[in-house]
């Protein structure tokens, strides 16, 4: 168990509903994967309507935590807009922040960002901003509320996994007290496995696993790898060398002398 915002979470794997060949396909992928946090999307479902109550049914009986977002939003006002709406609907102040800033790479924008964050953290939100890898940016975040941020390992959807490790490790080692989740770009558990070797909280993902060949494999496997990512770090990676070191020591080895 680890603690999130305000609840005790099991798993380090965050889920997306989106994508999926189908609803079964879907609920199948959620259960493989233990996660116990699944992402919304507002603009895709919406549990007052009709045609969104089979969906919100099954996320229902699956006793999960929500975090809705605002994908798809590219105004400081939308965004709000759209986290009020969630917690109403949603009956959480749990929001994953999204303001999108350049339509091709879906690049956050960093400044209606956190002028949406301010907004909505002085409205009580648990605000979990996703954001770029950015030092300066995600120190603002943090003066602004933040306890928790959610760093691209790579524009959404496009697989890459970490474009920028170093940038990464950099937050992981200056944020020190902050939940630190990887969100969007993961393409393989080998992936996930690097981001939690960093250090980090947990990994959030959708694309990789929906539309794989086999969404409920996938699952799995990310979730064996997550998991073996943190136990690594946890345990502690051995230093990479420049040089060759024996893993058996001469000293003490033993040696055989002929006499002719």
């Amino acid at each position: 168990m680890w603690q999130l915002a305000n609840k005790e979470i099991t798993s380090r794997l965050f889920i997306g509903t989106a994508l999926y060949p189908s609803p079964d396909i879907m609920e199948q992928s959620i259960k493989a994967s233990g996660a116990d946090v699944v992402t919304v999307s507002l603009r895709r479902q919406n549990p007052a309507s009709k045609d969104g109550q089979d969906f919100w049914g099954m996320i229902q009986s699956m006793n999960l935590n929500i975090l809705p977002n605002t994908a798809g939003c590219h105004s400081v006002k939308e965004a709000i807009t759209t986290a009020q709406m969630a917690r109403e609907l949603f009956d959480t102040r749990w929001v994953k922040l999204e303001v999108i800033g350049d339509e091709y790479n879906l690049q956050p924008d960093p400044f209606g960002l956190l002028e949406a964050t301010k907004e909505l953290i002085s409205q009580g939100f648990e605000v979990f901003p996703y954001c770029t890898d950015d030092l300066v940016l995600c120190e603002k975040l943090v003066e602004a509320g933040c306890q928790i941020l959610m760093p691209w390992g790579a524009p959404i959807g496009t697989g890459k996994g970490l474009m920028n490790p170093y940038a990464l490790k950099t937050l992981r080692e200056r944020l020190k007290d902050i939940t630190l989740v990887v969100d969007a770009g993961i393409g393989a558990p080998s992936h996930a496995v690097e981001a939690m070797q960093l250090g980090y909280n947990a990994i959030l993902l959708n694309t990789a696993i929906a539309q794989a060949s086999d969404p409920v494999k996938m699952a799995k496997a990310f979730k064996y790898a997550v998991e073996s990512g943190r136990l690594a770090y946890e345990a502690g990676i051995m230093p990479e060398r420049d040089l060759a070191q024996p893993s058996t020591p001469t000293l003490g080895t033993p040696f055989w002398h002929q006499n002719n």
